[in-house]
């Protein structure tokens, strides 16, 4: 099988610090892979070097088939690039945004207008088209954001935190936008630290943390193999909270938490939740909610890491080395013209 994106024991490294190492992953083509980790564990390495902007140090990645270091002229030709921050010119408007995109990837002018009057109906911008971008909305830059990363019709999309700082309407207006271009036939590989975003658009997760691959498979498999099912309880009286916790480690071990008026315990053993019904009936505390449910995935993301994602921080802007090392960063307005050109 030739996959849309693949890495075979990929090594990066900044100074005394391996960002990469021996990373190997693969998507399908057609599909979204989502690449989750802890900040700093080479989520946005991996992406850089996807996208011809960084070298690796040691091992293959290729895309569509083609190397990224020979071949890396026909990859640029087939990604598309959108960061964590949106990398437009702020001074102009939303169609001379991607008018200029167009232009720089050598589109004759009355192709590239016509194109950027394309991406504007699609992404719902036409009636902006004339403003400059400074006066979008957040939501409305990263529409425009990620159509100057489609202007040149690419086959594979990159997305690092595509959503980041977005309130939860404009994530979800961005999340129908992807779901409609991989129904086109795109494929993407997409990094963010919402885990229910990789939950819902993901069709398989790598995890990597500390440069490895430390768990991959589709959603439901990773909550199956390492989340199991959790127990959910929340007493009546928020005065009891704390016994029936007490109660519930006592039964389930040291895992149980407390979030809010609700306590969490991971379930192993079957016998847990009569062991608990019958504690709780043993010590008169009435209880308001009592569930078992599926683990989540940011449930699983605590159990491989040993914390949870931190949704809206700035990936990895702060790689050792990075700064200085001669990559193109988020914020450069001509970044994803410049990898594929």
């Amino acid at each position: 099988m030739t996959y849309a994106i693949e890495a075979e024991g990929l090594v990066k490294r900044f100074k005394e610090t391996e960002a990469l190492a021996g990373v190997d992953l693969a998507a399908r083509k057609g599909t979204v892979l989502g690449l989750l980790g802890p900040n700093g564990a080479g989520k946005t390495t991996a992406v850089r070097i996807f996208a011809t902007l960084l070298r690796p140090d040691g091992g293959r990645a290729r895309v569509a088939g083609h190397d990224v270091i020979r071949e890396a002229g026909v990859v640029r030709a087939m990604v598309g690039l959108t960061g964590q921050y949106a990398a437009v010119d702020e001074n102009l408007t939303g169609m001379e945004n991607l008018l200029l995109i167009g232009r720089l990837l050598g589109l004759p002018r009355r192709e590239a207008k016509a194109r950027a009057g394309e991406l504007l109906e699609r992404f719902q911008l036409t009636d902006a088209a004339g403003r400059a971008a400074k006066t979008f909305s957040g939501g409305m830059r990263r529409r425009l954001d990620l159509a100057a990363s489609l202007v040149g019709r690419p086959s594979i999309l990159f997305l690092d935190e595509p959503t980041t700082g977005l309130d939860p309407h404009s994530r979800g207006e961005l999340w129908d936008l992807l779901r409609g271009l991989v129904a086109d036939g795109a494929t993407a590989l997409l990094t963010t630290q919402y885990l229910n975003e990789a939950d819902v658009l993901a069709d398989d997760i790598v995890v990597i943390d500390k440069g490895r691959v430390i768990a991959e498979g589709t959603p439901d498999r990773l909550k199956a193999q390492v989340g199991g099912q959790v127990l959910e309880l929340r007493p009546i009286l928020g005065q009891d909270l704390a016994r029936a916790h007490a109660l519930v480690a006592g039964a389930a071990g040291a895992k149980a938490r407390i979030e809010g008026e609700m306590i969490t315990a991971p379930v192993k053993d079957p016998e847990l939740m009569p062991a608990v019904v019958r504690a709780l009936d043993r010590e008169g505390i009435a209880v308001g909610e009592l569930a078992l449910r599926r683990s989540s995935l940011d449930e699983v993301f605590l159990a491989l890491t040993g914390h949870r994602a931190e949704p809206g921080e700035a990936g990895e802007a702060g790689e050792p080395g990075e700064d200085g090392d001669g990559a193109v960063r988020e914020g450069d307005g001509l970044e994803r013209a410049v990898s594929r050109s």
